[in-house]
């Protein structure tokens, strides 16, 4: 049988391949986020005819005579090129610019003693409680459920650091970690924390944020006047470009919600694509290396109980804007008609060997 055939059998295949991957990235031109792909192709193994001769006294050397068996698929990369942004005005839009990614979760009620996803302090490295399964997003169209929790567009809850001012003991967000996962489900005790103190610093492990209605602000008797306490009403609320959550509330006081996570990874192309426009992280990604929260070093710069900050590197959240696919239509189309004219040689080489066979067989009358 000749080679020729099974080597354009391998083209269509290999090529066919290629048509798959780039329709997928023109039907995701408009998708959020969507980082697109490639593909690379490698020759098979090629069979020898005869090898190699060194030079010798009488005679120049001679090269190896190979004939390939076709082609194959090298690998499929995914491009992870920074998409254009979009302005949208939408105070729940956060578009990346930069290499981070946003971190979300699904899994046990967040009250239960395991909650908060574990960092590792010098590392940066995230591990999920048990029951737990921790996402990996670009898509900043963020919403909110009935009961305030900053939620993606499929419903899985943004991760971020609660905010403590002066000894810590006050968290902006503060769950129940004491109940059981018997326990029917209660809100967090969301507590004020006024932006404008010295002293913030991040909760030591990442929990779900949550934007809510109404604040509970206490009485401060040192001011002049007194200022009054109660629940303010949430006005408005921005995002700033590290993340940091803050609310304005009825009378003017601001409070700080928490500060959304953010993630890198060493090779961002080895993460798993699971659809909804989510990432889960594998063997050749690496771990996610987190960003530490607001003010975790001190403003002398000196590092505390070995907390090293990290904040660098990670890229600015900007609030009213999303983050477009980053297909090219252009080279997508270019490349369709490259593959195309490609599969069609595969298939013309089938078609000839086809014939060469017909005039072999009529040979024999």
């Amino acid at each position: 049988m000749l080679r020729s055939l099974y080597a354009g059998i391998s083209g269509m295949k290999a090529n066919q391949v290629k048509l798959d991957v780039i329709g997928n990235n023109i039907a995701n031109c408009g998708t959020t986020s969507f980082k697109g792909a490639r593909v690379r192709f490698q020759d098979m193994v090629s069979q020898n005819m005869s090898q190699a001769l060194a030079p010798g006294a009488s005679q120049g050397g001679i090269n190896p005579k190979q004939v390939g068996l076709g082609v194959q698929v090298a690998g499929i990369d995914t491009l992870v090129g920074q998409g254009g942004m979009q302005p949208t005005s939408r105070n729940l839009d956060v578009a990346m610019d930069g290499e981070g990614y946003l971190m979300v979760a699904k899994g046990r009620t967040p009250v239960t003693n395991d909650l908060g996803v574990g960092i590792n302090t010098t590392e940066h490295t995230a591990s999920p409680p048990s029951g737990t399964d921790l996402f990996y997003t670009r898509d900043g169209a963020l919403t909110l459920d009935k009961s305030g929790n900053l939620l993606n567009s499929d419903g899985l809850r943004v991760l971020g650091y609660a905010i403590s001012s002066g000894d810590g003991t006050n968290a902006s967000v503060d769950y129940d970690l004491s109940k059981s996962t018997t326990e029917p489900p209660t809100s967090p005790t969301l507590t004020y924390v006024n932006a404008d103190s010295t002293t913030l610093t991040p909760s030591a492990t990442l929990v779900p944020l949550v934007i809510p209605e109404k604040i509970s602000v206490p009485a401060d008797d040192t001011t002049t006047p007194p200022t009054l306490g109660g629940d303010f009403r949430v006005k408005t609320f921005s995002i700033e470009k590290d993340g940091v959550i803050k609310a304005v509330l009825e009378g003017g006081k601001v409070a700080i919600l928490g500060q959304i996570a953010v993630a890198s990874f060493k090779n961002p192309a080895g993460l798993s694509k699971v659809g909804g426009n989510i990432y889960q992280n594998t063997s050749n990604s690496g771990a996610a290396i987190v960003r530490t929260g607001k003010n975790v070093v001190p403003a002398d710069g000196a590092t505390d109980a070995g907390v090293v900050d990290n904040g660098a590197g990670y890229g600015d959240m900007l609030q009213g804007m999303l983050e477009m696919s980053n297909v090219d239509l252009a080279e997508q189309f270019t490349d369709m008609i490259i593959a195309t004219r490609a599969f069609q040689a595969a298939g013309k080489t089938i078609s000839t060997g086809d014939e060469i066979l017909q005039d072999i067989i009529g040979l024999k009358r």
